[in-house]
């Protein structure tokens, strides 16, 4: 019964890393950007939620609704300001830009926060859990997280499928020289693509920090992790982010349960073993379809 309810735990733990990953992999899909900032940046969503809860006394779900938004403003931002002119570049220009993002980001949230861990207080329900065995239950927190990971994954699908933006994003993808033929301007698509991607980022910055505690350096652990279920399941596939993010999380639940300080160790070295002898990852077909 123990290594089932680490399994259980393990696939509700890799919704929190496929709702992490989420903007990570429409960022790759749309745009071949890696962004080396993407960890900083859901801890500053983490760190925004807390200002917010801390100054108005709500809860962390209510405060989550301003923090979407104000990220995704954030994401147009970045990417008019340091993305945009960075692809224009080419080559490594983008990731450096990212990595100096990340570097800034980091620093500033020390400067402001200090190196203190912090954490987003949900009260009862930090608590909360569905028994379904004597040796098997569920956190309600978790399982909350992890509906919210599907749901968003689901949606980001939906959307680039059906809404006008979503297809031109996929034609912006596809055809990067062709699509301002159309008259479509690649800048803005890639603009309100980083927007989105930044708005999931909020989301998951929130539950990251509903969930436990956080300090400016803790985007690093967070950044390998949505890298890792990015990779696993298949660059620029979003079904195969959440399935990499389960797989990420069984993994480091089952070292766990080994012993305590193997967790981090498995998962790295499941996703070794997934770059090795599958390196397009376990859904490559999925991207952006």
């Amino acid at each position: 019964m123990q290594w089932i309810n680490a399994i259980i735990q393990g696939v509700l733990l890799g919704g929190l890393y496929a709702l992490l990953a989420a903007g990570l992999s429409l960022m790759f899909g749309v745009m071949r950007i890696v962004n080396l900032a993407h960890g900083a940046l859901a801890i500053l969503a983490a760190y925004i939620g807390l200002v917010i809860v801390q100054g108005t006394g709500v809860s962390p779900f209510i405060a989550m609704v301003a923090v979407v938004p104000i990220m995704a403003g954030i994401g147009y931002v970045l990417q008019w300001g340091i993305f945009n002119r960075a692809l224009r570049m080419g080559g490594l220009a983008p990731l450096l830009g990212a990595f100096g993002l990340a570097v800034v980001l980091t620093q500033l949230m020390q400067l402001k926060f200090t190196t203190d861990s912090q954490s987003l207080q949900t009260g009862s329900l930090s608590i909360a859990s569905i028994r379904i065995t004597e040796q098997i239950s569920i956190g309600v927190l978790p399982l909350i997280t992890f509906a919210a990971g599907v749901i968003v994954i689901f949606g980001l699908q939906m959307f680039l499928s059906k809404a006008p933006l979503g297809r031109a994003m996929r034609a912006a993808s596809d055809d990067s020289e062709t699509v301002p033929l159309m008259g479509i301007d690649n800048r803005q698509v890639y603009a309100l693509s980083t927007a989105i991607a930044l708005g999931t980022v909020g989301i998951a910055g929130m539950f990251l920090g509903m969930r436990g505690n956080f300090d400016p350096n803790y985007g690093q652990a967070m950044l390998i992790f949505a890298f890792e279920a990015v990779i696993i399941g298949g660059l620029g596939s979003l079904w195969g982010t959440l399935a990499g993010g389960m797989v990420l999380g069984v993994a480091q639940a089952l070292g766990s349960q080994m012993n305590p300080s193997y967790g981090v160790l498995v998962g790295n070295l499941v996703f070794l073993l997934i770059l090795a002898f599958r390196p397009t990852g376990l859904l490559p077909k999925a991207v952006t379809t």
